[in-house]
């Protein structure tokens, strides 16, 4: 598109206030959420699957330290003498002999004979009083075998087994839900990312020149890639985790009142107390961070703005000056940092210090709890569960909810960006000009436009004619409106009064894509893309032949420079490559000499080029011109002296009109412009 700096609203550079915005908070959060689960709308079911199994791993994850706690006491309970019929033997055996009972005793479908029971208290009667559990385990292996078997350890496997393989189906099942949970959000977040960078694409086509001069190319490739890759990630991490974490926390808390109030009070009074210390903490060291991120960007500004003019800093000795003001931006960034990251990685040592108090409490009052029989030892194992899921679904909820503001203000400027005005539409014109029946005339009939956001217009009742085959010069001072009306020609731009014709066939009537192939633009701006540059060169042209191509470069005076390359026309160029500006530009006239087209347009096609060169390209752009219509902007005058019409524009209208002899005659405003190229 042509280049246009004509009383035009200034873009911002390329390192605009775009770059990082995701960082940012949205202006309004619960707006742009809402906007976003619109947009999701189509992949709801995928969504509300990934939510209810983050929601049932939960469940399952809450419900698995009950069961461990049951492991726990009948594993415990396998590991100790059976207590109950130890003391039932100790009372009954001395009681039946005190008596002189004698019979047999049946415990636990075990028959103990009278022999057994005599043993049974001649092996008692040598156990001192308050005995060690070592020692009582050693008597017993001194009792008779049935007496062994009623008051021995004994495992219950079956319900052992039973209780195992239930748990380990709960922390299978908890795995798979969340890794079907992630790969569901995963799948739906790079979709929604992939559909959002194709329409972003197709938007991009249909927006005005307007939008890209109201906004940076910084800002506009920001949303397309750091915007949506924001919300991809954001979204992959925060829904579900969000979602399980607050299921977790919750359930977490219902399922500790219900097993031990008092044991739930002791573990949330205990991490209480660790997250009261910690948003101290937070609240802290966000200044830091901000602070850090201010000073990066003054101190990237700074490296960049130096490195880009390191000449001038070199020419005026303005290293030191330079030096000083680097160490104190590295000097601030470094005290920012420091600070920022020494608070913030406190915050992993206060995790686990709120887990281990929190163990710790638990421990301490169960132990109390247990000793007075209120409780069993599995539920102190099932606490310490407990604390581990209570403390970490508040964490995940914070981290959650800072990726949902990020994520946020990323959508937030992707769907302003599909929001913006597009062109009109032009599925209703069917209107055609075929290039190969255009005849050349263009007329422009007291032409009106005004930028956006300008107090006056640019063109101002602007009118004229180029007959075809006419080669029209378009000159003037900065400013005049010179590629005002090469844009609003090519239709980037609409009119806001008056018409221009092509070919007696209003622009109006005419789509933009079948203007765009009436004509060749070769600008002031050079573009390479990456490839070879042969490609560079046919560009869109696919009927192009190597020979077309080679015949064009030699009348240009590339051809002796590509073959020098080493691999010639196919060698690899792009805008970064060691290529001078002027051959760049000869490239673009190039590309521009290949298109077969009725109407040229050249906008300082020659400005990079030294003299020589010029004069060269001169030649070729006469043979090019011929038999088509033809405009040129230039400012060297001295280049357009053969143009058929030479129109002197100012203040965005035509002030004098004619070949170079006439206006010479004159004495006017184009002759004193001529004749400045020449003055000291």
């Amino acid at each position: 598109m042509a280049k246009n700096n004509e009383n035009r609203p200034p873009r911002r550079g390329p390192m605009g206030p775009g770059m990082g915005a995701p960082g940012e908070k949205a202006k309004n959060f619960k707006s742009a959420m809402k906007r976003l689960f619109k947009e999701l709308r189509k992949f709801r079911i995928i969504i509300a699957i990934a939510l209810v199994l983050a929601i049932t791993s939960s469940i399952l994850a809450i419900s698995a330290p009950n069961r461990l706690s049951k492991l726990t006491d009948k594993i415990s309970e396998g590991l100790a003498v059976n207590k109950d019929n130890l003391e039932y033997l100790s009372k009954e055996v001395p009681s039946n002999f005190a008596q002189g009972i004698m019979k047999e005793i049946e415990v636990d479908g075990i028959k103990i004979s009278v022999e057994d029971q005599a043993k049974f208290l001649e092996t008692m009667s040598t156990i001192g009083e308050n005995p060690t559990p070592t020692e009582i385990y050693s008597k017993i292996d001194e009792m008779p075998e049935n007496v062994q078997k009623a008051v021995k350890p004994f495992m219950d496997m079956d319900e052992i087994k039973k209780i195992a393989i239930t748990l380990a189906i709960v922390y299978i099942c908890t795995a798979l839900f969340d890794f079907i949970q992630a790969l569901c959000m995963t799948d739906v977040a790079n979709k929604f990312a992939r559909s959002l960078r194709t329409r972003i694409s197709v938007k991009i086509n249909k927006l005005p020149l307007k939008y890209f001069d109201r906004n940076s190319i910084g800002d506009i490739l920001s949303r397309v890639t750091n915007d949506i890759d924001t919300i991809a990630q954001s979204m992959n991490q925060s829904l579900g985790t969000l979602v399980s974490s607050i299921t977790l926390f919750f359930g977490t808390i219902i399922m500790m009142f219900y097993t031990n109030w008092i044991l739930a009070i002791t573990a949330i009074l205990a991490s209480a107390i660790g997250f009261v210390l910690m948003f101290i903490i937070l609240g802290k060291s966000q200044k830091y961070f901000v602070a850090r991120q201010e000073g990066l960007g003054k101190l990237n500004g700074h490296i960049e703005e130096v490195y880009s003019g390191l000449n001038v800093v070199k020419a005026y000795n303005g290293k030191k000056e330079v030096d000083e003001k680097f160490d104190e931006l590295n000097r601030k960034v470094y005290d920012s940092n420091l600070k920022s990251q020494f608070l913030s990685g406190l915050m992993q040592p206060i995790m686990g210090f709120i887990g281990n108090f929190g163990y710790v409490a638990v421990c301490i009052v169960g132990a109390l709890l247990t000793m007075n029989g209120v409780i069993s030892f599995g539920t102190i194992v099932a606490f310490i569960a407990y604390v581990r899921l209570f403390t970490s679904p508040l964490a995940q909820m914070a981290q959650a909810m800072t990726l949902l503001q990020s994520t946020a203000a990323a959508s937030e400027r992707v769907f302003e960006f599909l929001d913006e005005e597009e062109m009109p539409d032009e599925s209703k014109i069917k209107t055609i000009l075929p290039k190969e029946k255009a005849k050349g005339k263009i007329e422009f009939e007291n032409v009106v436009f005004q930028y956006e956001n300008n107090d006056k217009p640019t063109i101002k009742g602007f009118s004229a004619i180029a007959k075809p085959g006419q080669k029209i010069a378009i000159v003037g001072p900065t400013g005049a409106g010179k590629t005002t009306m090469v844009n609003l020609l090519m239709k980037f731009y609409e009119i806001n009064s008056g018409d221009i014709k092509i070919d007696g066939i209003s622009t109006k009537n005419l789509t933009r894509e079948n203007i765009h192939d009436l004509f060749t633009m070769v600008l002031q701006d050079t573009w390479l893309f990456d490839g070879t540059i042969k490609e560079n060169i046919i560009y869109n042209r696919k009927d192009a032949t190597d020979e077309d191509v080679k015949e064009i470069c030699k009348t240009v005076g590339l051809d002796h420079f590509i073959r020098t390359l080493p691999k010639g026309y196919d060698s690899n160029v792009a805008d970064n490559d060691s290529v001078s500006a002027g051959q760049r530009q000869l490239l673009t006239i190039a590309r521009g000499m290949l298109q077969d087209t009725p109407f040229l347009i050249l906008d300082e096609a020659t400005s990079n080029v030294d003299t020589r060169t010029e004069e060269l390209i001169q030649q070729a752009m006469d043979k090019l011109t011929e038999g088509k219509t033809s405009f040129i902007i230039a400012h060297r005058l001295s280049t357009i002296k053969n143009a058929d019409l030479i129109l002197v524009m100012k203040d965005g209208n035509i002030i004098e009109q004619g070949n170079h002899e006439e206006l010479m005659v004159k004495k006017g405003f184009y002759a004193d412009l001529y004749n400045s190229q020449f003055e000291l």
